[in-house]
Protein backbone atom coordinates (compact mmCIF):
# COMPACT_ATOMS: atom_id res chain seq x y z
CA UNK A 1 0.00 0.00 0.00
CA UNK A 2 1.60 3.32 -1.09
CA UNK A 3 1.76 6.18 1.61
CA UNK A 4 -0.01 9.40 1.17
CA UNK A 5 0.79 12.90 2.71
CA UNK A 6 -1.48 14.16 4.99
CA UNK A 7 -2.34 17.65 3.04
CA UNK A 8 -3.13 15.05 -0.37
CA UNK A 9 -6.13 13.64 2.00
CA UNK A 10 -10.00 15.10 1.85
CA UNK A 11 -10.66 17.34 4.62
CA UNK A 12 -14.16 18.65 5.57
CA UNK A 13 -14.82 21.14 8.25
CA UNK A 14 -16.27 20.42 11.63
CA UNK A 15 -20.04 21.12 11.77
CA UNK A 16 -19.32 22.32 15.98
CA UNK A 17 -16.09 23.95 15.87
CA UNK A 18 -15.22 25.12 12.36
CA UNK A 19 -11.77 23.22 12.65
CA UNK A 20 -10.89 22.01 9.11
CA UNK A 21 -9.99 17.99 9.88
CA UNK A 22 -8.45 15.18 7.41
CA UNK A 23 -9.87 11.58 6.27
CA UNK A 24 -9.20 8.68 8.23
CA UNK A 25 -9.01 5.29 7.29
CA UNK A 26 -11.52 4.77 10.03
CA UNK A 27 -13.98 6.23 8.44
CA UNK A 28 -12.96 5.14 4.82
CA UNK A 29 -17.09 3.44 4.65
CA UNK A 30 -19.01 6.54 5.94
CA UNK A 31 -16.87 9.71 4.80
CA UNK A 32 -19.83 11.10 3.43
CA UNK A 33 -21.81 11.22 7.15
CA UNK A 34 -19.05 12.64 8.98
CA UNK A 35 -19.79 15.85 10.32
CA UNK A 36 -17.36 16.33 13.67
CA UNK A 37 -13.88 16.26 14.06
CA UNK A 38 -13.88 14.99 17.29
CA UNK A 39 -16.21 12.81 19.93
CA UNK A 40 -15.92 16.05 21.94
CA UNK A 41 -17.39 18.44 19.28
CA UNK A 42 -20.11 15.40 18.43
CA UNK A 43 -21.24 15.48 22.34
CA UNK A 44 -21.42 19.38 22.82
CA UNK A 45 -23.11 19.46 19.08
CA UNK A 46 -25.91 16.89 20.51
CA UNK A 47 -25.57 18.58 23.96
CA UNK A 48 -26.59 21.81 22.17
CA UNK A 49 -29.29 20.49 20.51
CA UNK A 50 -30.81 19.14 23.44
CA UNK A 51 -31.02 22.72 25.35
CA UNK A 52 -32.20 24.08 22.00
CA UNK A 53 -29.41 26.10 20.75
CA UNK A 54 -29.11 26.81 16.93
CA UNK A 55 -25.46 25.64 16.07
CA UNK A 56 -26.38 26.61 12.54
CA UNK A 57 -25.04 23.55 10.84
Amino acid sequence: MKMRRKSDLPTKLCASCGRAFAWRKKWARDWESVRYCSDRCRRSAKAALARGDNLGG
